[in-house]
């Protein structure tokens, strides 16, 4: 009966040899439940001897026992949802934070990108101007042989 699934229990009543006190087997019953039980229903019926208020003294032990064990399994009916939804939301939160996280990591795998083309860009243009220093020098060099040999 631990845990969140519902289970079934046999319960079973049963009168003693003098048939004053019922006997129910099966059922775990908490302090405040059995004070509530002993509760009299009626004063009448405590003074009678096992006749039929007897009787019906069982079947209201019976329907007693029937709405605690049906109080029981609602409370932990409850509980399991409670601990369900619980759950439901941890999974939402998780989600939602592996979601910004995916996002951030793409903006930075973006940012990254951006960066290595705009160094890419920057190399291309400076080998660029350093061709064209070396004709320059190359040019120069030229006419300054020719001046010389003048």
């Amino acid at each position: 009966m631990g845990g969140g699934g519902s289970s079934t229990r046999r319960v079973t009543f049963e009168a003693d040899e003098n048939e004053n006190i019922t006997v129910v087997k099966g059922v775990r019953l908490s302090d405040s439940v059995i004070d509530r039980m002993k509760e009299p229903s009626s004063a009448s019926g405590r003074s009678q001897h096992r006749s039929a208020s007897g009787a019906v003294n069982d079947e209201e032990l019976k329907k007693r026992i029937a709405e605690e064990l049906a109080l029981e399994r609602a409370r932990r009916d409850s509980e399991a949802q409670k601990r369900r939804l619980f759950g439901k939301l941890l999974e939402r939160e998780r989600i939602s934070s592996n979601e910004h996280l995916t996002r951030a990591i793409l903006r930075e795998r973006a940012a990254t990108e951006e960066e290595r083309q705009k160094a890419q860009r920057f190399a291309r243009q400076l080998e660029e101007k350093d061709r064209e220093l070396k004709k320059h020098d190359a040019y120069y060099k030229e006419q300054l042989a020719r001046l010389e040999e003048r």
